[in-house]
């Protein structure tokens, strides 16, 4: 009875391996959401729209965009860790809910780490310090000078607290010394248009949505705060050329999925996220919003941001910042 008992347990698990193995061989077999945990018409919901639309070609089944905004990417990041690990549920999303909500939140329902799975670096884009043109500073150097004379009294605008371009100013503090005074904004288009204004002196922001202005002179690109020049940028130095070595800041769009997708599911998604960075079409519309395509997959990615949750819990803390 028990080696009956055991040879029945056998057949199950190897019926359930196969089971599985079939499963992925023909993943996907339905529709698939991609989350995207923002509201629509952003960077984040651009690229993900980008590549569902590949991934609809390539698979003959719809990739769907479902966006969940709210709790700066929580809600619709929670939504994706508790689903079912199958593979049709997905998360496209921009750091916060990754890597950085962790220390901003005093508490959460997930701890990104052990909850999701990596799948692909979809893609980074430059981060750009501008200034309003009356305000009397050309580049980095200018500003820290200023800043130092007259501390506490210049503002920093971002699209709110523990958004990238808010970390990029706390970067800037912690490395020089400088006390300027942040202002979170609902998004980062009203803060754009106070800096238009001139109701805030300057901000740091993602290359899409400034690109624009700075080309038409409306605002002023003093650096830029990725390890490169920006390709859309050339003459405009980085905040590290600027006299601040090893400064470095950008923002960046990833794809997950519940940590206990299966690993020949992952495997396709990496192997199709992979193909589809790679195609001219692709990194034409890319390049038009200014952003490159991401070359990290798997353990890579998964490395990744370990990495950048690191970096950016010490410069949160040190800030004192805090979305509670």
């Amino acid at each position: 009875m028990q080696l009956f008992s055991r040879r029945a347990i056998l057949l199950a698990c190897s019926a359930m391996m196969l089971a599985g193995a079939a499963r992925a061989d023909t993943y996907p077999s339905r529709p698939v959401k991609i989350v995207v945990p923002f509201p629509a018409g952003g960077s984040n919901d651009i690229l993900a729209r980008i590549v569902a639309q590949k991934l609809t070609e390539r698979n003959g089944q719809p990739f769907l965009i479902d966006n969940r905004a709210g709790a700066a990417g929580n809600i619709g990041a929670e939504a994706v860790a508790t689903s079912e690990p199958d593979g049709y549920t997905l998360l496209l999303t921009a750091p916060p809910p990754l890597t950085t909500n962790i220390a901003l939140y005093k508490k959460m329902n997930f701890d990104p780490a052990k909850v999701f799975a990596p799948v692909s670096l979809i893609a980074t884009v430059p981060i750009v310090l501008v200034v309003n043109p009356a305000f009397p500073v050309k580049n980095v150097a200018e500003l820290v000078a200023l800043a130092k004379q007259k501390p506490g009294t210049i503002d920093f605008g971002s699209s709110g607290i523990g958004a990238t371009n808010h970390l990029a100013g706390e970067l800037l503090k912690s490395m020089t010394g400088i006390n300027i005074v942040h202002v979170p904004y609902k998004g980062a288009a009203p803060a754009m248009n106070d800096l238009l204004g001139g109701q805030i002196p300057m901000m740091f922001d993602n290359m899409p949505a400034l690109l624009q202005q700075v080309q038409s002179r409306t605002i002023n690109a003093i650096a830029v705060a990725g390890a490169k020049r920006a390709t859309a940028l050339p003459d405009v130095p980085t905040v590290a050329e600027s006299g601040i070595p090893g400064f470095e800041a950008f923002a960046w769009f990833g794809l997950v999925a519940p940590v206990k997708t299966s690993a020949p599911v992952l495997a396709k998604l990496t192997s199709e996220i992979t193909e589809i960075l790679k195609l001219p079409d692709v990194q034409k519309r890319f390049a038009e919003l200014g952003a490159e395509p991401g070359d990290l997959s798997g353990d890579a990615f998964g490395k990744f941001l370990a990495e950048d949750t690191v970096k950016w819990t010490g410069i949160i803390r040190a800030s004192g910042a805090s979305a509670n």
